[in-house]
């Protein structure tokens, strides 16, 4: 059953992220043409709005211009809280980990590219989420359902008209799936892998804890969540930076050589370790704008919905706010992953390894003629290792891979001092060696992907023994405010489509949904979560560009107009700062 689900995901997934332009061997996809072609458009229509307004949107999270008297739910501080705890999370911990695994160290530099696009992509779909955004008396009785719902939904049907509901419908349904697999179900299985794996933790039992936390928190609502959020975010992130920092400093003199890498591997790929060293460069750039996109959210239309929910009545203030979220999740944090993973070495490296054949990090591979591997197939009901080896080890042969990579040599110790001889059962998951002993873990050198990946190599940078339990913690903080926060953005799409009274039911499904998550493969849930990435862009980034022309006149306004002055507590002092007269600009 396992398999076949797998192959139609499979399927699924190159339809929606494969399909597109011939170039040569390889497709440019159009959800990728769309994408990023959509982040160049804002960018010029706005000039360049990303670079002139960055000053201006940490100026504005300060709350210097805060007015509690302006409709809404939170702060801009808890909005930007909030959708940054949605972006800042798994997908900068195990996300960056995935592109460099499968794209090579060249799949940061188009992290880079979406992030930079994004934060002009990020600019319009939020103001226009703020300015179509629905307002409600609030029920004191219920603060779960309240005050402001916004996002694409409202902005396709208020921005385009009654004729484009429908498409405002789709957006909705594909978005409430979004954030219970990906938003959801993608966390709370990351956790649950770095807990099994370093602590023997059931998955189960990793998932009824954390999503015991999340649902005391999301059945107060976007008031509860922004508070939480306000406090977690900065928390976690200022932790995980100060501590990458520290391991740049400490390999300081590998910095040069790894941006040289980066960049080189971006046009010329040849290193990878899951069979992609092959010069395969739309396949590096796919990998860093899949995951960029995973990771800043950037035109996927998710982060609008908790911008909408911010006190002001200027749009275009929170649309700058939100142009921070791209510039501090991918361009600084991101970075800092990869670089870590690279400096360290541990990005193509194998290390010893506890094969648990029962865990959701083992796959069977072939290798190809063209040096990738291929998997989600139905491998033999035996594969045979003779004294550590296994006897088919060539181009077509089905092998035993740990994060999709064919391991080379099996032992029964963790010492590696004594070679297995027998037969791996791929049904029953189970090692039967040539005497009968049955065994449901063998031990080899096998590469790390995901988190497990980032936790070897913050392990590997920092002195002593503790580097990893930095990336445990964050991983812990990481996954639950990430879910926390698309807990709202599915309860608002769940609002749109069947109305107030649908907000509860859906929190105790996402509940449910991450306990199911916890207990999945991790190769299936990130692989769903690509594909409902990949359909909800599409509606979001054509009504977006669509409505670019509103934007525009927006931002336009807002700029000549200047009305945060009007708030600004530090034009009553005379002794302005040359940085403060800055930002007031």
């Amino acid at each position: 059953m396992y398999d076949r689900i797998a192959r139609a995901v499979e399927f699924t997934e190159s339809v929606v992220w494969n399909w597109g332009i011939p170039v040569g061997d390889e497709s440019i996809p159009f959800v990728v043409i769309l994408l990023l072609g959509a982040g160049v458009y804002f960018t010029l229509r706005l000039g360049f709005i990303q670079f002139r307004r960055l000053g201006h949107g940490f100026a504005l999270v300060s709350g210097r211009y805060d007015d509690a008297d302006d409709v809404g739910d939170v702060s801009h501080f808890q909005a930007l809280s909030t959708a940054l705890s949605a972006t800042v999370g798994i997908g900068n911990i195990a996300g960056v980990a995935l592109a460099i695994h499968w794209g090579g160290p060249g799949a940061l530099f188009w992290m880079w590219v979406t992030g930079v696009l994004g934060m002009a992509t990020k600019f319009s779909e939020v103001t226009l989420a703020q300015k179509y955004r629905n307002v409600r008396e609030p029920d004191p009785e219920r603060p779960w359902e309240g005050v402001v719902a916004g996002g694409p939904m409202y902005y396709i049907e208020r921005g385009l008209g009654k004729a484009w509901k429908p498409m405002a419908v789709v957006f909705a349904v594909f978005l409430a799936a979004v954030a219970l697999f990906t938003g959801n179900g993608v966390q709370a299985n990351t956790v649950a892998d770095v807990f099994n794996s370093e602590f023997g933790v059931a998955p189960w039992m990793a998932g009824l804890a954390t999503a015991g936390i999340i649902g005391v928190v999301i059945i107060g609502g976007i008031s509860r969540i922004g508070k939480v959020t306000g406090i977690l975010a900065p928390a976690m992130a200022g932790l995980y930076v100060a501590a990458a920092l520290v391991i740049l400093v400490l390999h300081w003199d590998r910095l040069i050589p790894s941006f040289a890498l980066i960049v080189t591997e971006a046009f010329n790929p040849t290193a990878g370790v899951a069979g992609v060293g092959v010069g395969t460069f739309l396949f590096t750039m796919l990998w860093g704008v899949r995951r960029g996109l995973f990771s800043n959210e950037a035109g996927q239309g998710s982060a609008p919905i908790a911008h909408a929910a911010a006190r002001t009545d200027e749009p275009v203030s929170e649309g700058v706010v939100a142009l921070l979220e791209p510039f501090i999740d991918t361009l600084v944090i991101c970075t800092m992953t990869a670089l870590v993973i690279i400096v360290t070495g541990s990005w193509d490296d194998r290390v010893p390894t506890a094969l648990n054949l029962s865990s959701g990090n083992v796959s069977y591979v072939s290798e190809g003629e063209d040096g990738r591997y291929s998997f989600f197939q139905a491998a033999p009901t035996e594969l045979r290792i003779s004294q550590g080896v296994p006897v088919a080890r060539g181009v077509g042969d089905v092998r035993m891979a740990w994060h999709e990579v064919p391991v080379e040599d099996f032992y029964l110790d963790a010492e590696q001092t004594r070679p297995f001889s027998g037969v791996l059962r791929t049904g029953s998951r189970e090692a039967v060696a040539a005497d009968g002993t049955v065994v449901g873990v063998l031990y080899g050198n096998a590469v790390q992907n995901g988190a497990p990946l980032t936790m070897l190599s913050f392990q590997r940078g920092l002195p002593g023994d503790w580097g990893h339990y930095v990336v445990i913690l964050t991983v812990l903080l990481f996954g639950i405010s990430t879910a926390i926060a698309w807990s709202y953005y599915g309860d608002r799409c769940a609002f749109y489509l069947f109305g107030p009274r649908a907000v509860l039911p859906y929190k105790l499904l996402f509940v449910g949904m991450h306990f199911v998550g916890a207990v999945s493969p991790l190769i299936l849930a990130w692989t769903i979560g690509d594909i409902l990435l990949g359909l909800v862009i599409i509606p979001n980034l054509i009504a977006v560009v669509l409505l670019s022309g509103t934007v525009k006149g927006e931002a336009d306004s807002y700029f000549r107009r200047r009305p945060w002055r009007k708030r600004s507590p530090l034009l009553k002092r005379p002794d302005l700062s040359w940085t403060s007269r800055r930002l007031e600009k």
